[in-house]
Formats: structure tokens, sequence, C-alpha cells
């Protein structure tokens, strides 16, 4: 008897895919996904044992057409835990979880635990014909960890769930090449365009790089010291890999310095891309629009942004195995392939910690790669030490440089933090007298303003800048000035492409001379590139304020004492920063109020004085509150917290739900195309930059309204919700609905 892995429409069988040929496919696949970690051998093993529940005449009947239902997977979880003891244990977790996603060892929580699952109850008989199709190894070698101190299961965790991600991939190529294969005739194969185009190597986008930065001239003592620091930091490249650190103050030239270092040191040693973790959602298409300009031709195809992942319903549990078959291919599922990717801490971190199929498939692509992050110092600090040690795992064991990239370097190595980093080396020359050479700004607090007040300042200052904490604040701030010359206004409830069509003007305004009174929340502070002689920030954290320094007299184009930061504070309880902020606010104040730092703020010594009150001065419990490691700690083998380490690491903690603006020809042209392709990869990503992420009362409210709607819900769920509703979408202000609810949910940092 021939067994079926998938099948089509075809009631021959002719051109059904049997199961050998698709656990082979997978085994080898996955093989290859983990052999830069050194996980082969384990991996391959889980990929020959994913489906091996398909042999059964209850699964073979289902495949033909009948409608029941059968559990796959955990046949092939129980046979690994059987051959293999321990080892076997943890490919037990991937390999049953690898539809529905990563259950806990013991304990389950919304999924059955694997300790009831390996019990196999009510599972059909396995046939015997599965010896005859693949051979197992006599032993599945593991690779050796370096350990790290006092984490207890953690280091098995996430080597589980990065065999998990394995899996996942080379099921979902495997089968998507079956499906592309066996196309219609006369139709067209959609396999997605990203992986049918061979991408530019990491040679020739080097070149590109070089050709760019050869047209820069140092000719300021600005452009000299930005040229200084590219050339340190390159030199750097040689070192071996592991962890680094690039303090550079905002304006010197990080973001193309540290891209440059990234090349040079995965062509060095053999890495295979680089990921560039950025703080918020709202600076993530500008960074990539930067690599994509210095790379030239190449950079279209070399630069994939990946920060709003659309979000698919869990699949019911009397469905889950529609995952297994075609259907699995309408999820939005990013692997992250490409040379240059470019993301948010919050979708690498959440991701690192993930448990379902679709937020872990990328994570093998993390090994071996150079990750830097950028604005290092924005990790929640409810979440910091699992965040470093994710870190240091990375480091340790997958084959990945770290640059910790940032101009308020924060203090997270040992033994100053406990569990903190080791070996950090920094890329940058002399931090302390970069400081001093790229001194632009003066920092001064001005005290408590009002409204009234803070607008009257605003409006006496033909180009300033102001930055708030959250949208109602920079909207109402907003719209006292909207009858100046050059008021704009910036918020994440506009869509990337409307925030990029503002920025654009914005910097027309200013190199013309002209008028511009610009109110944002925090997302212009990271990575912007913009200059304004005069900056009013409300009090945040002194990071924050060094960020917001960042876009004042940036390239150095008046003397410093023309050129001032004032932070002040908001009259208005309602304009206060939220519970999540205000401890960084009142370090900050904190900071500025000792006589040693109130003339100069941003110096080193009063940036580590600030994040040592943050860090060092906290116990373990504030800087991991849901007592992840701990659980880890805990747990044994067969019983890793991997469920509950996905529901309890939330960066943000309000949900954010995605919705698509149709704010231009291109996105209803993607929109339209969306309702009629089999797969959604390449569309998801051209949708990104028309997002707006909603908290989720925010959503509901609008959804309640009937202002945005599922696009093709038949097809794909409610994965893609579409803004149907333009009227509540205006060019100044971007999603807005006069509703207390939807308002509720504006009054939040972005």
């Amino acid at each position: 008897m021939v067994f079926f892995a998938h099948s089509t429409s075809k009631e021959d069988q002719s051109d059904w895919q049997s199961l050998s040929e698709h656990l082979t496919n997978v085994g080898a696949l996955s093989a290859n996904h983990a052999r830069v970690f050194g996980g082969q051998d384990l991996a391959q093993v889980a990929g020959l044992l994913h489906d091996l529940g398909k042999y059964t005449d209850d699964f073979q009947r289902r495949i033909a057409g009948d409608a029941i239902r059968v559990d796959h997977a955990t046949r092939g979880a129980m046979v690994a835990v059987e051959r293999f003891g321990p080892i076997g244990m943890l490919l037990a977790y991937g390999i049953a979880g690898h539809h529905a996603g990563l259950a806990n060892g013991s304990e389950g929580n919304e999924r059955t635990a694997l300790c009831d699952r390996l019990k196999g109850l009510g599972l059909p008989p396995l046939k015997d014909d599965w010896r005859r199709d693949i051979v197992l190894p006599e032993q599945a070698n593991p690779p050796k960890l370096v350990p790290q101190k006092d984490l207890g299961m953690f280091q098995f965790a996430f080597f589980a769930r990065m065999l998990f991600s394995c899996l996942v991939d080379a099921d979902y190529l495997d089968t998507e090449a079956f499906y592309d294969q066996i196309a219609l005739p006369g139709q067209p194969n959609d396999r997605s365009a990203s992986r049918a185009l061979e991408a530019p190597s990491l040679q020739a986008l080097r070149e590109r790089l070089d050709t760019h930065l050869s047209g820069f001239a140092a000719d300021s003592d600005v452009n000299r010291v930005r040229a200084d620091i590219l050339a340190h930091t390159r030199q750097a490249a040689q070192h071996a890999p592991g962890l680094f650190s690039l303090t550079v103050p905002t304006g010197g030239g990080k973001t193309l310095a540290s891209l440059a270092f990234a090349l040079d040191h995965a062509i060095k040693h053999g890495l295979r891309r680089v990921i560039f973790v950025i703080p918020f959602t709202s600076i993530v298409e500008q960074n990539a629009a930067v690599f994509r300009s210095a790379l030239g031709d190449l950079g279209e195809a070399a630069v994939l942004e990946h920060h709003s992942a659309f979000v698919a319903a869990p699949l019911p549990r009397s469905d889950a195995e529609r995952y297994q078959a075609r259907e699995k291919l309408r999820l939005a599922m990013e692997n992250w392939d490409a040379p240059i990717i470019v993301t948010t801490a919050v979708q690498f971190f959440e991701s690192l910690f993930a448990a379902r199929p679709s937020q872990c498939r990328k994570l093998h692509n993390i090994a071996g790669s150079v990750v830097i992050l950028d604005e290092a110092q924005t990790l929640p600090l409810k979440l910091l030490r699992p965040a470093v040690a994710a870190i240091d795992e990375l480091a340790r064991n997958y084959r990945s440089s770290i640059v910790l990239c940032t101009a308020t370097q924060p203090a997270l190595n040992a033994p100053d933090f406990r569990g903190g980093l080791e070996n950090v080396r920094e890329l940058a020359p002399n931090p302390p007298e970069l400081f001093r050479k790229l001194e632009r700004v003066r920092v001064r607090h001005v005290g408590t303003l009002d409204d009234d007040a803070l607008a009257a300042q605003l409006r006496d200052l033909d180009r300033v800048l102001c930055i708030v904490n959250n949208r109602r604040h920079a909207r109402a701030l907003y719209q006292a000035l909207a009858d100046q010359p050059g008021a704009r206004h910036l918020t994440t409830l506009m869509c990337a492409k409307h925030r990029s069509e503002v920025l654009a003007e914005v910097r027309v305004r200013l190199k013309a001379g002209e008028p511009c009174r610009l109110v944002s929340t925090s997302l212009i502070e990271a990575g912007v590139d913009i200059s304004l002689p005069t900056v009013y920030r409300a009090e945040a954290g002194l990071d924050s304020v060094a960020q917001a320094a960042g876009r004042c007299n940036r390239n150095g184009e008046r003397a410093a004492a023309l050129s001032e930061v004032r932070v002040f504070a908001t009259a208005n309880s309602d304009w206060a920063p939220p519970p999540e902020l205000r401890q960084f606010a009142q370090a900050a104040q904190e900071v500025m109020r000792q006589p040693q730092f109130r003339d100069d703020p941003l110096s080193p010594p009063a940036i580590e004085a600030y994040f040592r009150l943050l860090y060092w001065q906290k116990g373990d419990k504030e800087l991991d509150a849901a007592n992840l490691l701990g659980l880890c700690a805990e747990s044994r083998i067969d019983s890793l917290p991997l469920e509950t380490l996905a529901a309890k690491f939330r960066m943000i903690d309000t949900v954010q739900m995605p919705v698509i603006v149709p704010f231009d020809d291109d996105a209803r042209e993607h929109l339209k195309s969306l309702r009629h392709v089999d797969k959604s990869g390449g569309l998801a990503r051209k949708l990104q930059p028309y997002l707006v992420q909603l908290p989720r009362n925010g959503f509901d409210a609008l959804r309640k309204a009937g202002a945005i709607q599922p696009v093709a819900p038949e097809k794909w769920g409610e994965q893609f919700m579409e803004l149907v509703n333009m009227d509540i979408y205006s060019r100044e202000f971007g999603i807005w609905w006069e509703e207390p609810t939807f308002m509720g949910s504006a009054n939040t940092i972005i």
C-alpha cells in the first residue's frame, strides 16, 4: 500500500505526494536549517518523524476525502521518546506541536500537555509500513551547548524552539514546493517571488555599500568624526564572532557604520545575513529605505522589512489538521530568508519565546547572523533578564554576533548586572571623547507647562519640534498650532507611507528655510534624520531625551549654545507618561537634579548613573516580572514550560491589531490582488507600509461599527483587516474616531 502525505483533486492519485517522499524531504531540509548551530542530526530525525501518524488507515481515509479528524502528530513524538530517550523528548515538543504549536511538557494550558499526549490515548493504530519507508539513525547527537550560569532548563527550552523552527519551515517549504509543482495547466505558479529569485550575495552588497560610502566627504567637524567612527568600526570586523557594543552619540552615523561592520564581519566569518532590530515599528520603514538606497540597484532584492505580523486566528483544536495541508500556505508566515532583515524588537524577542509555528518559523535563520540591536536601552525592564539571556544564548550557541548599538549604552554587562553579558567588545573609538566631539546641544528643564503656555512658546519659534508621550496629547497640541505656517503632525495612527510623506515635506521646508512646527509622538526619536534648532520634550527617560536631542542641530549646523532641548513637565495629568514609562522619567528627573549632571545630563557619567538607577538597584523580580527564568530553573526536560513562556513574554501589554489602510493606488492594488491569489506571503510584505497598529479595544470598536472588515475572509479568515471607512482617516491625524472607546485607546504611548 502507498501512503500519502498530501492530496490533489485527482481521484486516481497520480499526482499525490507520497508520505515517504515528504518525510525524506522535510528531514533533509530541516537538517540543512539546523546545520549552522550543529543540530542537524536531531533536526533530520524531527523531519522524518513529524508526520509519522499519517501511516494510519484513518488518515489515509481522511486525505481521500472522508470528513474525520485524525491526530497525526503525536505518533512521531512517541517514537522519538521511545527511540532516543531524554533527547527524544526535546524533539517530541516540536513534532507533537508542528501544526497546533508548542505545548508545555506538563500542566497543559490552552494546548494539551505533551506528557498527556504521549500516553497515546485514542490514536488510530500505526502501520508498520513506516519502518520500510524511513530509516532512523541508531542515535541522534545533540550539539554541545556552552552553559549559562543559573539558568536551568532555559537553554534546552531555547534549543527545542530552534529545532521546532527548523521543522516547521522545512515542512512549509516542502508542502509549498509540492503544490506549486502540481499547479493546474494554464494557471500561474504562485510560488513566492522572493524564493524564486536568487538573493544577492553579501559580497555584492558590500561592493554597493562601498560605492555609496565613497560619495561622502569629510567636509565638516561632524562628518570627520563620522568618518573616523566608520573606519574604526570596520577595522573591528576582524574580531571573532560574539558580543559587541557600538556606543556613538545620536547623529554619529551609527546606522551605516553598523551595516558596514555587519557586512564585513559576516563575510569574514561566514555568517549568513544581517538582522537589524529596531525599537519602534514607525522607523523600520525609514531604516529599510536608508539601506536600500545605500545598496543601490541590489537594495530592493536584499532588504526585507518585517514588523507587523498579520494575526491569523489560531486554528480551533477540532480543525488543527488544516495546518498540515494546503491551508497552511494561506498563513502569512515569514521565514526571514533575505540577506538583510529589518524588524522590530517586539517581533524579534517575542518570536524568540514564541510557541506558534507562524512566529517560530523564522528563528533558525537568526542563527549564524549578525544581529544589530538598535537602541538596545529600550528593552522593557519587566523582561530585561530573559531578553538578555536570549541575546547571550544566540552568541554562545548559535553562531550569532550581537551588536548593542546605542547612544546611551545600558549597563547590561556582568558583573554589575546579574546574569549580564560577558566579554562585550566596544567597536567605537573612545566613546567618551566622541561624546565631547559631537556635543551639539544644551539640555535644560523648563518646568511645568500647560498646553496654552506650551503652544504659545511653539508659536514664537519658526522651526521647532515638540515630542510628547501619547497620541491624544500630540493631536490636541497640533490642533492648537494648526493655523501656524508649517504646522505638521506625526503619529503612529498614520500608516508608514503617510508618515514618510509628512517627513519628506518637513525636510523640504527645512532645507528651504521655511517655517516648520512639528508635533510628534516618540516615533520620531530613533533614527529619523531630521534637524531643527529647538526641540521640546515632555518628561521621559534620559535615553529618550538623548534621542530627542539627536533631532536638534543634528549635523552641527549652528553652535551648541544656540541649540536647545527643553524638557518640560505637563500640567494636564492626562498627558503624564503612562505607567510603564513613569519609572524612566522619574530616574531621569533624579539624575538631572544632581549638581554634577545638571549642566550636562547626556554625558556618559550621567547616562551611567541613570541606568544604575533603572537596572542595578532593582531586584531580580522586577527585571523578570513574569518569573520566566524561574519557571525554566524549576522545570525538567519533560516539563519545559514552552507555551507558558510564549504567553508571558509580552513586550507590549496591550495586544496590537494590524489594520490595512488603502492610502494610495498601490495599496488598493495590493488589496485587490489579495482577493485572487492563493498565497499571501509576497503581498503581506508589500502591505506592511500601509498598516496601522491599534490596541485591541480600539480595533474592536471600529470592527463593531463596521469601519474595518476582513479581506476575502473565505480565504484568509481575519488575517487581513482593511479600513473600509476612509472618512475616519485624515491627512492630519491618520485614523481617528470621536468615540470614547477608541479615544481612550489613543491615550497611550505609541
